[in-house]
């Protein structure tokens, strides 16, 4: 896995189902000790700006809400990327205010996984689960985020509702 799919999928899944309770993991300690480990700051700004990112991107992958694209345009909006030559080649310098630096990057790591792999991002199977998953099967056909907790756990529902019909 690598560094955009392990940001985005560290900010898509801060937003677990836990005994049938959604938590926010940018909540407090959690959220600015997220932002930290990804190179942010953990201001209260930053995190509201990452938690409207999740949000919108959750509701792109979803397909359930037309305007977070509007959303996820609103969070780049101003932004000015600069090419650099290095020895190794071009470097892409983005230019945007502190606070914004990692719900910037956090969009552009889901525009990156999203050209890469297409659909291979999607929201776990499990209707009770927050979680998403990157498939990396070579078939493609991954549904849960844990095969050791949804998976397991919708294929015991299905053998249950086989067996009392």
């Amino acid at each position: 896995m690598d560094r955009d799919e392990e940001l985005l999928l560290a900010v898509l899944n801060s937003a677990p189902v836990v005994d049938g309770r959604p938590l926010d993991g940018l909540d407090g300690t959690a959220g600015h000790e997220l932002a930290r480990r990804w190179g942010g700051t953990g201001t209260a700004e930053e995190i509201a700006q990452l938690r409207r990112a999740r949000d919108a991107i959750q509701s792109v992958i979803r397909e359930s809400d037309p305007a977070a694209l509007n959303e996820l345009a609103s969070l780049i909006d101003g932004t000015v990327r600069t090419p650099r030559v290095t020895r190794d080649g071009v470097v892409w310098e983005l230019d945007s205010p502190t606070e914004s630096s990692l719900p910037l990057h956090t969009v552009l790591a889901w525009s990156t996984v999203t050209t890469q792999l297409g659909d291979r991002l999607r929201a776990c199977a499990n209707d009770e689960c927050n979680l998403f998953l990157v498939d990396h099967s070579r078939p493609g056909t991954a549904k849960w985020c844990s095969m050791a907790t949804c998976g397991n756990r919708m294929k015991a529902r299905t053998h249950a509702s086989r067996s009392r019909s």
